[in-house]
């Protein structure tokens, strides 16, 4: 069974950048604001700042979800028939994996009903397209490491890091070369036992800190 020790430490999607996008569905206009918040308080003070900004909609629906297990969810259908925008609202999120978010959709009314599958299916799909203007990455548990080596070994490291998609944070040049990296938890001891086979034990590694970090995506 999993420990709550290696539970802590399982990577979460994060958004690392907010964003905005909308939809339009029978003359009805539906904006999704979305944001990274860390706490309820923030995420309630989001919500509100949102409806004052849109303080002329017919609707300001919410949803938010807090913790790498999503410990705190949260939604609203602010006025909406009940279960057709704040829970399929959150259950986009939670869908997509993303912790440490908040979406409001704004509702403009275009004067046609469209049902309560109409309302679930737009309430969602504006989530969807707010969710394509973020920013995204992972959120991991890692190590960050120096590595020491002579200039024969730095281009066997440096192979070995294009080979695995890894970059440097920092990099000293002086009689040896000296090189900070972020590395995930679970690729920790492969890749120091790379390092020292391609060096023949010559490389000196030494690790710095443990951490939580942001892997932001390559997109």
């Amino acid at each position: 069974m999993e420990s709550k020790r290696e539970a802590d430490r399982t990577p979460y999607r994060v958004i690392t950048e907010g964003g905005q996008g909308e939809l339009v569905e029978k003359k009805s206009r539906f904006i999704a604001t979305v944001r990274p918040v860390t706490t309820e308080e923030e995420a309630l003070s989001f919500i509100e700042e949102t409806k004052k900004k849109y303080w002329d909609a017919r609707h300001n629906c919410s949803a938010f979800v807090i913790g790498p297990r999503a410990e705190l969810t949260r939604c609203s259908d602010d006025g909406e028939p009940s279960g057709t925008a704040g829970r399929p609202m959150l259950e986009v999120l939670l869908g997509e994996g993303i912790r440490n978010a908040a979406v409001v959709v704004t509702r403009y009314f275009g004067g046609i009903l469209l049902g309560t599958g109409g309302l679930v299916r737009a309430y969602s799909g504006a989530v969807r397209e707010g969710l394509r203007f973020c920013r995204k990455g992972t959120m991991r548990f890692g190590t960050r490491l120096l590595i020491g080596t002579d200039y024969t070994g730095f281009g066997k490291i440096q192979y070995l890091m294009s080979q695995r998609g890894i970059s440097a944070e920092k990099i000293d040049y002086t009689d040896q070369v000296s090189i900070q990296l972020l590395l995930a938890e679970e690729t920790l001891e492969s890749f120091r036992k790379e390092v020292t086979e391609c060096t023949g034990g010559r490389a000196v590694i030494e690790e710095l800190e443990r951490l939580f970090y942001i892997e932001a995506d390559k997109n």
